[in-house]
């Protein structure tokens, strides 16, 4: 077992996992899992296919809860408070806690209505076209968008429509932005743009990744976690530590194995 908790004793710690597991009915997919995410850092959650990287994403956000039969153990802390407490409100928490997805998914509705949605359902009271200008300048799409605003977000690139999606999310103001491989879709040109915007975004955002683009992960992260499965096909946490550690001087051998390529 691998124990890298320090939540609730670190004012620098965004979200704490103890213990960590999530079952789908019968399956468990993913067991013992002990890390912190640091605020306004770069964490990428590496490993095969199958590993739960995308199932531990969902747990910080709750969007498991979303999945009939899905059952989380062990705790999850958000700014020292219980993530799944009784008291907590998922929706709530999905505001605070955006979610980016492997493919770029713009509402069938204009640029600008797609960035106002959050805005509308969270009952956003400021200026409107203040709010979404911030927010596309922050993804870095201003310049590109700002004299069509009214046009179909469905017209813009694969690339664009990500950026957009990133301004959608981050139109809320959230603490911690998800990105569930944000990339994989992408063409080089547009991926390096991607990257790019994650380093800005970690001045104002904490940000956590899953890639299956080892290069990718060494280039944006501070952190990475690299998981694995066992013979029962369940997830778990072999290694957590910087990613310069992680990709130079692993302490772990499976992980070392891994960044080589020597198994996948």
């Amino acid at each position: 077992m691998v124990n890298n908790s320090t939540a609730g004793t670190n004012d620098n710690i965004v979200l704490g996992t103890d213990d960590v597991s999530v079952t789908y009915g019968s399956f468990r997919a993913l067991r013992d899992i002990h890390m912190d995410i640091k605020r306004r850092e770069v964490t990428a959650l590496i490993g095969p296919s199958g590993c739960g990287k995308s199932t531990l994403l969902r747990c910080f956000n709750r969007m498991n809860d979303l999945i009939p039969g899905a059952t989380i153990g062990g705790s999850i802390l958000f700014e020292r408070y219980d993530l799944y407490g009784d008291d907590v409100d998922p929706t709530e928490i999905r505001s605070r806690i955006g979610m980016v997805f492997q493919r770029p998914n713009p509402f069938p509705k204009s640029i600008y209505d797609n960035v106002a949605f959050g805005l509308k359902i969270n009952g956003y009271q400021g200026n409107y076209d203040e709010a979404i200008e911030k927010s596309l300048r922050q993804a870095a799409l201003w310049d590109e968008v700002k004299d069509r605003l009214n046009t179909s977000a469905l017209d813009l690139s694969g690339g664009q429509q990500q950026r957009l999606c990133i301004a959608r999310t981050i139109a809320v103001e959230p603490e911690v932005v998800l990105m569930d491989e944000p990339a994989s879709a992408l063409d080089p040109i547009a991926t390096l743009a991607i990257e790019e915007l994650i380093r800005e975004l970690k001045v104002n955002y904490t940000i956590v990744i899953v890639t299956h683009n080892m290069q990718q992960a060494a280039r944006v992260s501070d952190d990475t976690a690299f998981l694995m499965v066992d013979d029962q096909r369940c997830g778990y946490l072999v290694e957590f530590a910087p990613t310069q550690q992680i990709f130079t001087n692993p302490t772990d051998d499976r992980t070392e194995a891994y960044i080589t390529g020597r198994f996948s």
